[in-house]
């Protein structure tokens, strides 16, 4: 195969030495490329502009005397700044996009020691997304990088960006990022596809962008946790300095909004007393965390847009404008669009806190993550109490189920799992739950709990009328939604399938619809019952 170089020529160390016999002992970059025994260079595209022609041409002759099997062919390439990276890029990659690369009979090579830094930087970028079918050559000195060098040839290097050696630095770039991910996620190995997904987003937006972050979804979901990691990683990244300020916008007062957030001077209202700085200053250089955003009252909402566009605002009763570069990152549980159309929410201020708009699921929404939260929890637990908290197997295996249950709605997420692990770990002896204390819990918990279901359950035609002495709260919350499921289904064993679809996945084989016959049984109901 043909051997070809792409070169810039080097107007500056191509040129040492002149046309004197003093240039043979001068290490020039083109030339000591053609004269490597083990590279043998068979064509080599000069590029340069029309201005360097004649010092082109010496060249050439000179690499005609030392590599008479070299081709040396010019390409023009105009430039008017060698350093203007938009334009060298723009002209270099009209360049590379010319159909003139015969990869089948043709090796490649660009050579990156001559021309401006920029040069080399946008050959790189263009051989490195294989715009430039080639790997990268560089010529140096032998001394190492001495211009004036007593040897004409010097070395080279070749670099393949393809060589699998790259691949310890895409893994370890792989790797702190899967730090950075598992960070976001503080440490808790979650199942669920697509939170993983979201957190994978969130993670390269936190990283390469300062622009506000919207976080929406229930109560409870994590968004206050979650903000406190992004500003975290963005202190590990140097992205920020300052500290996260975090602020429930439901508890600043509505009038009194203003005054919190961008602060005021002494005696601009009864009962300023002193100056008060105000939460945007004291997020200067940090990350400011704007919880239930939906809160803040319209005149506030307008001063706030002002001090994110324009980084600056005026505390109430100054006279002047304070400043505040902070990232801002804003929550909430409700419809902000519904809340506009209300008039209750500025339209300008949510084009510009949209920008990034990530969803969090509830808890009911990724089951699949309760079991890694929940040793999360435990976790925590027992640093609280100062002592190892576990469950034991009977008692993990009655919370899991209950957690699992899609009759269990988590309508406070993980403030609700949070709550049951603390009570059940607080009243565990020598803090080891057992299942005692989980039944205790889910008594406690149940009551507060049942689906809206069993509201439109007829107990006692199904299990006569002293079913509340026979059967506790929990079952009965368990059966109500199973014989939601079954009123839905047009047979058992459809109903099964969705009843049991996660267990089903675990399985070679399973007979559900025997199951759930198993089940209804025990409350003495058959499935024809509840078609009825």
């Amino acid at each position: 195969m043909k051997t070809t170089v792409i070169s810039v020529l080097g107007t500056k160390k191509d040129a040492y030495g002149g046309t004197t016999p003093a240039r043979w002992k001068t290490w020039r970059p083109n030339i000591g490329l053609v004269q490597q025994e083990e590279f043998p260079v068979d064509e080599l595209h000069l590029i340069l502009g029309k201005a360097f022609q004649s010092l082109g041409t010496r060249i050439k002759e000179d690499i005609a005397t030392v590599s008479p099997r070299t081709k040396v062919v010019f390409d023009f390439i105009e430039l008017k700044d060698p350093w203007d990276i938009e334009e060298v890029y723009e002209k270099f990659y009209d360049y590379a996009r010319r159909p003139c690369f015969h990869e089948e009979a043709t090796r490649y090579y660009v050579h990156i020691s001559t021309g401006s830094h920029v040069e080399k930087i946008c050959l790189f970028l263009l051989t490195e997304s294989r715009h430039i079918p080639g790997k990268l050559v560089q010529s140096s000195p032998k001394e190492g990088h001495v211009s004036h060098s007593t040897d004409s040839k010097g070395v080279i290097n070749v670099i393949d960006l393809d060589l699998s050696c790259y691949d310890k630095l895409a893994k370890r770039f792989e790797g702190e990022r899967q730090n950075d991910l598992s960070f976001l996620k503080q440490g808790i190995e979650t199942r669920n596809a697509a939170f993983n997904r979201l957190i994978e987003t969130i993670e390269r937006v936190a990283i390469r962008s300062s622009a506000p972050l919207l976080l929406t979804g229930p109560t409870g979901a994590g968004k206050t946790q979650l903000a406190r990691q992004i500003h975290k990683l963005k202190i590990q990244n140097g992205q920020v300095k300052g500290k996260f300020v975090g602020v429930n916008c439901a508890t600043l007062g509505g009038d009194l909004s203003s005054a919190a957030l961008f602060g005021y001077k002494k005696g601009a209202f009864t009962g300023a007393g002193a100056d008060h700085a105000g939460f945007l200053k004291e997020a200067d250089g940090g990350v400011l965390f704007l919880d239930e955003i939906g809160e803040l009252p319209i005149d506030t909402q307008a001063r706030l847009l002002k001090a994110i566009e324009e980084k600056s605002y005026r505390p109430i009763g100054a006279m002047t404008d304070e400043h505040s570069d902070f990232q801002l990152i804003c929550g909430t549980n409700i419809d902000l669009g519904e809340h506009v159309a209300k008039g209750k929410f500025r339209r300008d201020l949510l084009a510009r806190i949209n920008l990034w708009n990530f969803d969090l699921p509830g808890l009911a929404d990724r089951r699949e993550d309760i079991e890694p939260n929940l040793d999360y929890e435990l976790e925590k637990a027992s640093k609280k109490t100062g002592k190892h908290v576990t469950f034991n197997k009977e008692a993990r295996e009655r919370f899991l189920a209950f957690a699992l249950d899609p009759a269990t709605r988590w309508e406070g997420n993980f403030r609700d799992l949070n709550a049951m692990v603390t009570r059940m770990a607080t009243l565990a002896e020598g803090g080891r739950i057992s299942l005692t204390d989980v039944e205790e819990e889910l008594a406690r918990s149940v009551r507060h709990k049942v689906p809206v279901a069993a509201e439109e359950v007829d107990f006692a035609a199904l299990l006569g009328t002293d079913f509340p002495e026979r059967f506790d709260e929990f079952d009965l919350a368990q059966l109500a939604h199973v014989i939601s499921v079954c009123r839905k289904a047009t047979t058992l064993s459809e109903a099964a399938k969705r009843l049991f679809a996660v267990s089903r996945r675990k399985k070679k084989s399973a007979n559900d619809s025997d199951r759930l016959s198993k089940y209804l049984a025990k409350f003495g109901i058959k499935f024809a019952q509840l078609r009825q």
